[in-house]
């Protein structure tokens, strides 16, 4: 009972209403007892049930793997957030109560939870504008997922606590008397950046923490808009703003409706800060985000059909729908549920916010998907600007349309939004599979009159037969698997009309290898790893280039025409873009032997110091690990100098590349060490 009661107490505090409570309360029972969603519809009420239902996790039973079993369980969660968002506040009190008792379980499951609070529950909360639940989330989080960085980030923090203490002290008492001054009332808060964040700005903008300008950082609460912007006079008029850091987000809210006034200051000594401004109903917002709804608004089970802050939920509801790969829905969400960054304008003054780096080609569709598709070119300001321009704050952009066009494949690689992703992929889809079919269809044909089968023999029963035995439930699939090249026409003809084909009719281009063979051919001059099909099939594997999988890597397989089977690790970024025909992906996996060695390339960023190539070096030697090249160079940064040392390294395994990279990061003056992937 203390997991479901300590759940309900966090949905009490957020003073959420007595459904989410009860929720609370029982929404572990359907999957850990014999107890049955109908006997909670009928001791408690349908709400509760609902509620309950859209908590509960799917059954082990029904998937073949982990991943799929999650990504049917948070696809499952999202859409009973739409009926009722009560469920994901249930679910965030759930997982806030898991993080904060992580420490309880074995380090494969601290990992794995950890790193889903990360990747959707932490974003989810951001979401929903629910920031004290999002901040609690990632920090616990970024505490089991990178110990090392963690316990160095807050070492640096404590060791400047007293010296931190004292400046805020001492600029909170000029702040207050100023405001005083001026007749603003208002009360002054300071803070420390949290480790997360501080971690999050050093990886981003490879610096070291004496350069995080808002380490340190006021927060002014006070009555009224207009004593806000009041107050950031005052504030300017005391110190010097740092150029390009203000920022208004009371004129145009953020997409979670998080309303504030921003700006960064150089205080007392040359020391900068950051200022943030907003009224007790802003800050209340701020920190409870959609949870605030049902301390004042009782009676409602959710918020308004206008609500901002679900109108994204609306559309991953719609883009999800087409979506049936369990990895590929994932690797959108993670994508759809970071913080959007940019304001954009149409030339009627409508807002279009996109995610960081977006693209005219995500506005245009942001707009309406035959926008999107049509799109043959932008104007941003006025000026015409190639569709890879990257939008920037308050630009205004006009999207220039032709009749008939259609989206190429190109766009898939510039664009960031998954809306801009499905859409284009659709339309390609379609074009795609006519074309394959079409293929297929002339390739089966060739091959008939090459070996002497009368198609028209054929039944179209032996057709369907053969389409089962492929896994396929239409003869258009069969063609279109042909045309995609993922089985030969001979192969098809053999088992469609075995009476007809010559008995000499072998596949020579697919020959069947014993395991030595097979595991030989899958292994490349540079000791690549052996990886299989799952299922057995015999076929030429390799691994890309661009992302260079190794042992311990999640991968996935893409049928090229010709050269066979190439591996990809999941996380590459070229796979978004290469995957988008499904028929063209396969299952693979790696080996159960693990004598081999992977070539892998490590970029490391240091400070410019004597003695740093030896330490790195060392790291290398002490896990037996051999150097195949390695190149370092100065760097010189405005304020601050430092080196890039990039070296190609033998591993056996990811755990052991782990390892090495975390010792590196252990190292005095290494800010980053990264796997390049591109």
């Amino acid at each position: 009972m203390v997991h479901p009661l300590a759940v309900s107490h966090i949905l009490a505090d957020m003073r959420m209403d007595m459904v989410s409570i009860e929720t609370g309360i029982l929404h572990d029972v359907v999957e850990d007892t014999s107890v049955t969603i109908e006997e909670i519809r009928r001791r408690f009420g349908e709400e509760v049930a609902r509620c309950v239902d859209g908590a509960t996790k799917l059954s082990k039973l029904d998937f073949f793997s982990k991943e799929d079993r999650q990504a049917e369980s948070v696809r499952k969660m999202l859409l009973a957030m739409v009926n009722d968002i009560r469920v994901i506040i249930v679910k965030l009190a759930d997982r806030l109560h898991n993080m904060r008792t992580l420490g309880y379980v074995s380090p494969e499951r601290q990992e794995r939870i950890a790193r889903e609070t990360i990747e959707i529950y932490a974003p989810i909360a951001h979401r929903l504008g629910m920031g004290k639940v999002r901040v609690e989330l990632e920090d616990l989080a970024f505490q089991y997922l990178d110990p090392v960085q963690y316990e160095e980030i807050v070492k640096a923090i404590d060791s400047q606590r007293s010296a931190n203490e004292e400046f805020l002290a001492e600029i909170q008492q000029t702040v207050t008397e100023e405001l005083k001054a001026e007749g603003i009332p208002a009360r002054v808060e300071g803070r420390v950046k949290r480790a997360y964040s501080v971690y999050q700005k050093l990886k981003r903008q490879k610096i070291t923490i004496d350069q995080v300008y808002d380490l340190l950082a006021l927060r002014i609460i006070t009555d009224s808009v207009k004593n806000c912007y009041g107050a950031l006079g005052v504030i300017h008029n005391k110190w010097h703003p740092v150029p390009g850091r203000i920022k208004d987000f009371i004129a145009i809210p953020r997409p979670n409706l998080y309303q504030s006034l921003h700006t960064s200051v150089l205080g007392p000594h040359g020391h900068p800060f950051e200022v943030q401004i907003r009224t007790e109903e802003m800050h209340r917002i701020s920190e409870e985000g959609i949870a605030a709804h049902w301390k004042y608004k009782e009676g409602r089970t959710g918020p308004a059909e206008d609500d901002q802050r679900i109108a994204w939920l609306r559309h991953l509801v719609e883009w999800q729908r087409d979506m049936q790969d369990p990895s590929e829905f994932m690797a959108t969400l993670k994508v759809e549920l970071y913080p959007e960054e940019v304001y954009t304008f149409t030339p009627r003054g409508r807002v279009i916010v996109l995610p960081r780096d977006a693209t005219p080609i995500d506005f245009a569709y942001a707009i309406h998907s035959d926008v999107g598709n049509t799109c043959v070119g932008a104007k941003v300001n006025g000026r015409i600007v190639p569709l890879r321009y990257i939008l920037k704050n308050g630009d205004i952009v006009e999207i220039m349309t032709q009749q008939n066009h259609l989206p190429s494949k190109d766009w898939l690689s510039i664009v960031k939004t998954p809306r801009a992703r499905n859409k284009i992929k659709h339309v390609i889809n379609a074009t795609e599979r006519v074309k394959a079919i079409e293929i297929g269809e002339k390739y089966l044909e060739k091959e008939a009159r090459r070996f002497g089968v009368e198609l028209g023999k054929i039944t179209r029963s032996d057709y369907e037969r053969v389409a089962a035995e492929y896994g396929h439930g239409k003869i258009e699939d069969l063609y279109a698997g042909l045309g995609y090249g993922r089985f030969s026409a001979r192969e098809v003809l053999r088992n469609a009309a075995p009476a007809q084909m010559p008995a000499d009719a072998a596949e020579p281009k697919r020959p069947v290898y014993d395991a030595a063979q097979a595991a030989q051919l899958a292994r490349g001059r540079d000791g690549e790893g052996v990886v299989k099909v799952k299922g057995g099939e015999d076929v030429m594997i390799y691994r890309a280039k661009c992302c260079n999988p190794i042992r311990g890597d999640a991968i996935t397989g893409y049928v090229t025409r010709g050269k066979g089977i190439a591996v990809h690790a999941v996380a590459c970024p070229n796979v978004q873009n290469l995957l988008y025909e499904v028929e063209r992906r396969i299952d693979v996996e790696w080996e159960r032997a693990a004598g081999d060695s992977f070539q892998v390339k490590v970029v490391v960023r240091t400070d410019d110091r004597p003695g740093m190539l030896n330490q790195l070096t060392s790291v290398l030697s002490s896990e037996d690990t051999n150097i195949r090249a390695l190149e370092a160079r100065a760097e010189a940064e405005p304020g601050h100098y430092g080196a890039i040392v990039e070296m190609t390294v033998d591993v056996r395994d990811k755990k052991q590349l782990e390892r090495l990279v975390a010792a590196m990061r252990r190292i005095s003056g290494v800010r980053d060490v990264e796997r390049p992937m591109n």
